[in-house]
């Protein structure tokens, strides 16, 4: 018998306090080698996506991979594929026999590109109109979108319009007078046209309408339809079947689940579920369905906090598909099958081919990092649920440090850092996230909280935050890390509330009306609720009338819910990022934030980003605030990193350290 060599042991981790761990993930991991991925598309044998480069300052690139397997990028330089209506934009190209029609950003207008041409040109006048949500009518050489006028005072104006391809006419309005319009669908035919509707103050995730109405022969719509919504029922992501047959999502019982109409007219529930298979539209052209060749669906639905692919037929669930993917943005079909953009915890996110009668994992056509990482780096989320206020109960999934060649002291438990999403109708995600496995892989915990009012979890969970936020999602929070403590998991000392926008104003409110965090990071967040009502855009005008209540007539709740108001409440070092060219949270927040801090003597920085808004798109602005914070919770919670880091500033430090020690003393009973 022939002995082999036994494998040799891997070595002894080296101890090292929490956060000072060396870690082969380097924030140029994160920044450099990293693209966004969305809004896939099929046009024959074609496959379309959008690509955002940080590296390109964030532009966005439209790829096309052919049927031979070839990857090349359609848009070129400088044109940046991309919309602001409402905001936050979204379907803001379509394909048709290989014209593509997009949205540029610099200017609003779309412009169309040719299969044989080399640049694009511009098929809508200039001036203040912005287009989304596009659509072709390829019988009628235009294509449908929703477009948002400027021209006038106050509010912007929604219509949906029909662009002629030739850029020689300009737009007919189609639907006008709702304050918001959505989703024009054109049936196979060409013959009906469907679109979503709402008014102020709701949120289409609140109530909206679904109407179908038919073309005339002069090509404008006969009078509508409504099909389904109303003041109580959410509609979202209307389609045609090959059929003909309007397939939607509403969530009448509760949860988001998929229905068709029938002859009589009769509403076909399709595979009633406790699972969401929609989310908010924050942005245009969602889709979380399609249609097979065979004439079944696939869905993305969403449960237990992570996303499966589920496979229905007309009155029948035919189960849920095999995959290692747990996050779907995305989902379309066509003759090269169904195309999707897939997250999973262990490898980032991918554009994915799905065989179109097995629907297994058939090509991966783009990835968003070619970093791959050890298997053993990775810190794969547990998803917990745990009490909170109210009895009720709240989700979160929990990262908790991992690095093979680091183990914390004996006794010593990590930091922790709370992660407070925003929307605040936003989830947590189970997919690979390279600038949370830069903290994990250094020491520092992480737990992304789904506090009420997050979706996945049915009308209900989401509607928790309705008249309570500032609350629920505060009390959420600390309960979270309450229960990490309990645990034993994370040392309460040493714990940070951080988030971005929604997540921004409960990180502030969280260290304005607590006691609980030794530090928190707010990127662009909500510090007066007020001014919101009054410096926001459009379409979130209204949108505090159900989270808070309407104004002015709840003026003393909003005065009483803002953490500008209470700063002197604060006693905790903050790290305050902002983009300069932030619309939907304008820089005034930041800065009254700011002179607040100043004001009390509390320890903070500012870091304020040219040329950005309501989130970093620029290399230069991601690398940046990645460093910042690193260098904020070392300095804060007592740890040198192993990275070079320029390091922020933040007089009075020194001095809140030695007073914060004093009073974990105290509380420890030393």
């Amino acid at each position: 018998m022939i002995e082999r060599p036994e494998s040799p042991e891997p070595p002894e981790p080296t101890i090292a306090p929490f956060g000072t761990w060396a870690s082969p993930i380097r924030i140029d991991d994160v920044v450099g080698d990293v693209i966004g991925l969305g809004e896939p598309w099929i046009d024959g044998d074609d496959t379309y996506w959008l690509e955002a480069r940080p590296l390109e300052g964030g532009r966005r690139v439209l790829v096309r991979s052919g049927a031979d397997g070839s990857i090349a990028d359609v848009t070129p330089p400088p044109f940046n594929v991309r919309t602001r209506v409402h905001e936050y934009g979204g379907g803001s190209y379509v394909v048709a026999g290989g014209v593509v029609v997009f949205s540029e950003f610099s200017d609003g207008r779309l412009y169309r590109l040719d299969p044989a041409a080399e640049l694009p040109v511009a098929i809508t006048p200039e001036g203040p109109w912005r287009y989304a949500d596009l659509r072709a009518d390829s019988g009628r050489r235009r294509c449908q979108a929703v477009r948002e006028d400027h021209s006038a005072e106050g509010q912007p104006l929604a219509a949906i319009v029909a662009v002629p391809l030739d850029g020689l006419e300009p737009p007919t309005v189609l639907v006008s007078g709702p304050d918001f319009l959505a989703a024009p669908r054109l049936a196979p035919d060409g013959s009906r046209l469907a679109w979503l509707e709402w008014d102020h103050p709701d949120m289409p995730w609140d109530a909206c309408r679904l109407r179908i109405a038919s073309f005339e022969p002069d090509g404008t719509l006969g009078d509508p339809v409504l099909i389904a919504g109303g003041p109580d029922e959410s509609i979202a992501q209307p389609e045609w079947s090959a059929d003909g047959v309007i397939h939607f999502v509403s969530d009448r019982t509760g949860w988001w689940n998929l229905y068709r109409l029938l002859d009589g007219p009769a509403l076909d529930a399709l595979a009633p579920m406790e699972a969401e298979l929609a989310d908010p539209a924050w942005v245009f052209g969602r889709s979380s369905y399609a249609f097979t060749p065979d004439g079944s669906i696939v869905a993305i639905g969403r449960r237990d906090g992570r996303d499966h692919l589920i496979h229905i037929r007309p009155d029948e669930l035919v189960g849920e598909v095999e995959t290692p993917y747990t996050e779907f943005e995305g989902l379309v079909a066509g003759p090269p099958g169904m195309v999707t953009i897939a997250g999973s915890p262990a490898e980032p996110t991918v554009v994915a081919r799905l065989d179109p009668v097995t629907l297994a994992v058939a090509g991966i056509l783009r990835r968003a990092s070619r970093v791959v990482l050890d298997p053993e780096l990775v810190s794969t989320p547990e998803t917990i649920h745990f009490p909170t206020s109210g009895g009720r109960t709240a989700h979160a999934l929990y990262h908790p440090p991992r690095n093979p060649q680091f183990a914390g002291p004996t006794g010593e438990r990590p930091p922790l850092v709370v992660l407070s999403h925003g929307g605040p109708t936003s989830d947590a995600s189970t997919a690979l996230d390279m600038a949370k496995q830069l903290l994990t892989s250094r020491g520092i915990a992480l737990v992304d909280v789904d506090y009420g009012g997050s979706s996945g979890y049915g009308r209900a969970y989401r509607r928790e935050l309705n008249g309570t936020w500032g609350v629920v999602d505060v009390d959420d929070c600390v309960a979270a890390a309450q229960f990490l403590v309990a645990r034993g998991d994370v040392d309460p000392e040493r714990m940070a509330i951080a988030g971005g926008s929604a997540g921004g104003y409960t990180t502030l409110a969280a260290l304005a009306f607590r006691d609980v965090f030794a530090a928190g990071v707010s990127r662009f967040g909500v510090g007066d609720l007020e001014t919101m009502t009054r410096d926001t855009h459009k379409f979130e005008s209204r949108y505090l009338d159900r989270l808070v209540g309407p104004y002015p007539e709840a003026a003393e709740t909003y005065r009483e819910r803002s953490p500008v108001h209470f700063l002197d409440e604060i006693s905790c070092p903050v790290l305050v990022m902002q983009g300069l060219d932030d619309k939907v949270v304008p820089p005034s927040q930041a800065e009254s934030i700011v002179a607040a801090l100043a004001a009390n003597g509390i320890p903070h920085a500012y870091l304020a980003f040219e040329g950005e808004g309501h989130g970093f798109r620029g290399a230069a602005a991601i690398r940046r605030s990645l460093e910042a914070e690193l260098s904020f919770l070392g300095q804060v919670f007592g740890f040198v990193p192993a990275d070079k880091l320029e390091p922020v500033e933040m007089p009075g430090l020194d001095e809140w350290r030695r007073h914060h020690a004093a009073t974990a003393a105290v509380r420890s009973g030393a």
